[in-house]
């Protein structure tokens, strides 16, 4: 049984099949790549920095310039996270402080950084404080008319004059 040779650095060696021989390009006819190096004719395409950018159509009018083009995205909009009353209703006990890290951990919003509006769809009938960034006025009626108690957050760098326009 021949004896096992222990590994040190004088007989390390890579694993069939690790390591790849690079293919020299242009050595002669006889190598199989050689002339044009594997690049084809002569062309664009034959040229080094070769590539065209994306969406060429060989010098037609690309797709992307041929539709026709609608829609805005306002780098502006905020972005309100929704949470319904009935939604207040089903997931929160009488006397309840309602606030992001509450809904967050119920599961209604994903995440306590984004802003957060109250909508009125659904009945409330348990006294909840309630802590938003925005509220609709049938969500501020009906939390109100249950006995509980509406409180708006300041939006970071919104002023008075702003708070009341573009609120959904």
């Amino acid at each position: 049984m021949p004896q096992e040779l222990a590994l040190g650095l004088d007989n390390l060696q890579a694993a069939d099949g690790s390591r790849k021989e690079r293919i020299r390009r242009g050595r002669g006819t006889g190598s199989g790549l050689g002339k044009t190096s594997g690049r084809g004719g002569k062309g664009q395409t034959a040229r080094s920095g070769k590539g065209r950018p994306r969406g060429f159509e060989g010098g037609q009018m690309p797709l992307y310039r041929r539709l026709p083009k609608f829609g805005f995205n306002s780098p502006f909009r905020r972005h309100f996270q929704l949470v319904n009353v009935f939604a207040l209703e089903t997931h929160f006990n009488n006397g309840d402080t309602v606030d992001a890290e509450a809904l967050q951990k119920k599961g209604l919003v994903k995440s306590t950084d984004g802003l957060i509006k109250i909508l009125g769809e659904g009945a409330l009938s348990k006294k909840l404080v309630v802590k938003a960034h925005k509220f609709s006025k049938s969500a501020t009626q009906k939390i109100n008319q249950a006995g509980g108690q509406v409180e708006e957050i300041k939006i970071p760098g919104e002023s008075a004059e702003e708070s009341n326009v573009g609120s959904g």
